[in-house]
């Protein structure tokens, strides 16, 4: 009897781990593969592809499909957001009234305005780009320094702000109210005609959180349409994964661990200078850190990084190829000057070759999806 207990728990101890062996580990027990192996190694579920190159203490996750958001058109009928949209692109809502939100965030553009830094009142510029609002409402804070923890205060900033939209927001309740057209607006939408500031920011939040990206062929492929890709593709996604260690900063679903990183682009003491996170919390170890930006509809958001100053997907990778620590204060530096910005260990040179490179743009590439462009509302003018 015991006999035959040990048979078959040796069995069954068999059975698992023929299975764990397979899972990720085929295209490691191969010596030199070639990239025919490396495509092959990810034509199947994520949970055996070969394991992503991440840094010890790093959080990550691993590559999610987003869906085709069904209530999509149930969502843009709702009263609070036919307000927040109406709201988003009316430009009464600026001191000059010829600035909206849509300024900046135009849905022909990407929700973004395509500029190296934002033009706002008087052509006033910003200091930096335009984070575009695709599938904003996931993200757990707000700019490219954090400063806002929700997306009330993230719609708030730009309305008071002397070089953007320029309004005094005590004033623009009663702005608002003077228009007859809102009235019924805001009735549908909050039970009352009265305008409040409140209700103004909450209306434009709840409408953001319907700005979604439509799925790419990188989510056909995650669930299993493996033709969705070509196979330089695929091989960009392993060295995203792998030898190019994007993984560390750029996971999960929306590819960004939600946090903030020195990537060397501070410009300390030079033109285009920003302390990024350390402007908000003064604290030395912050300088030049910057949010992790999302990559979904990556090809769409150009230009790119906080500065704007990248507009070619193959310059970006060769930025990253090259380490980014030219600039690293010596010890003796960084005593005499505790401020001067340190690179992110998390980024070293990676040695990436040219066939590597074009693979990986490649595979950036194919994050984006959406197509849909939103028509703008004929919002209330009188």
């Amino acid at each position: 009897m015991k006999r035959g207990i040990y048979w078959s728990l040796g069995l069954i101890l068999f059975i698992l781990w023929s299975f764990t062996s397979k899972v990720g580990n085929e295209l490691s027990n191969i010596q030199d593969p070639s990239i025919e192996d490396i495509v092959k190694s990810y034509k199947k579920a994520i949970v055996e592809w070969p394991k992503p190159n991440i840094d010890k203490g790093v959080k990550w996750s691993e590559f999610a499909s987003i869906k085709a958001d069904s209530a999509y058109f149930t969502e843009q009928d709702k009263p609070n957001v036919i307000l927040g949209k109406m709201l988003f692109f009316d430009p009464k809502l600026s001191k000059s009234n010829q600035i909206s939100c849509s300024t900046c965030h135009d849905p022909e553009m990407g929700w973004q305005d395509r500029r190296r830094v934002a033009l706002g009142n008087d052509h006033l510029l910003g200091n930096r780009n335009t984070i575009s609002l695709y599938n904003i409402a996931e993200r757990t804070s707000f700019f490219w320094d954090g400063r806002a923890k929700t997306l009330e205060e993230q719609a708030s900033g730009p309305l008071g702000a002397h070089n953007e939209m320029a309004m005094d927001v005590k004033t623009l309740p009663a702005k608002i109210q003077n228009i007859k057209g809102y009235n019924i607006l805001f009735k549908n939408a909050y039970g009352t005609e009265k305008v409040t500031y409140d209700k103004i920011v909450k209306a434009i939040a709840d409408f953001q959180k319907t700005i979604k990206s439509q799925p790419s062929r990188f989510d056909k492929f995650l669930e299993g349409k493996y033709s969705s890709l070509t196979d330089e593709e695929i091989y960009g996604m392993h060295i995203f994964r792998t030898k190019a260690r994007c993984m560390n900063c750029h996971s999960g679903k929306y590819l960004t661990d939600e946090s903030f990183h020195n990537i060397g682009l501070t410009y300390y003491k030079r033109k285009y200078e920003d302390l990024g996170l350390y402007n908000i919390n003064k604290k030395a170890e912050d300088v030049g850190k910057f949010k992790t930006p999302q990559l979904r509809d990556l090809a769409l958001t150009q230009p790119w990084m906080h500065n704007g100053l990248f507009d070619d997907l193959e310059g970006v990778v060769n930025m990253y190829n090259s380490g980014m620590h030219q600039l690293d204060p010596n010890a003796e530096k960084k005593l005499a000057d505790p401020l001067h910005p340190s690179t992110d260990p998390l980024l070293k040179k990676l040695n990436l070759t040219k066939e590597e490179t074009k693979a990986l743009v490649s595979f950036l590439e194919s994050l984006s999806g959406t197509k849909y462009k939103m028509r703008r509302p004929e919002f209330p003018v009188e």
